[in-house]
């Protein structure tokens, strides 16, 4: 919920269709990547996807992993990554939200800038 809410008033603040059409996007890829690893409950995975695309757009935030660990915030999927692992959990779904994460991540802000690279995700009108 805090980086979901941190991304929309941050990075999709004024541009709500944006913000949809990145669940949308999200939810579409996670859905079709779930099927293939047999994966039904993706809300975990949605949740890393977002805490992803915020710890991208957000570099130089430093994070305090229950006063253990400090951090830079492009770490944080991983290091929730790793105390799920350490429960014992599959870190199966973890990476299928960090996957679709990364895409729409590099879709959304890395291809845009590179020679030769155009937008490739654009929010359709209807939004």
């Amino acid at each position: 919920y805090r980086y979901c809410r941190m991304l929309e008033e941050g990075s999709f603040r004024g541009r709500t269709a944006d913000f949809v059409f990145m669940f949308l996007f999200g939810g579409l890829l996670m859905t079709l990547f779930g099927l293939f690893v047999n994966l039904v409950f993706l809300g975990q995975a949605f949740t890393i996807m977002l805490v992803y695309v915020w710890s991208r757009r957000n570099p130089y935030v430093r994070m305090n992993f229950f006063g253990l660990l400090i951090f830079q915030a492009p770490f944080l999927p991983w290091v929730l990554m790793g105390f799920s692992l350490l429960l014992g959990n599959s870190i199966i779904v973890d990476l299928l939200g960090i996957a679709v994460g990364h895409i729409y991540f590099f879709l959304e802000d890395v291809f845009p800038n590179q020679p030769g690279g155009g937008r490739l995700l654009r929010t359709p009108s209807v939004l």
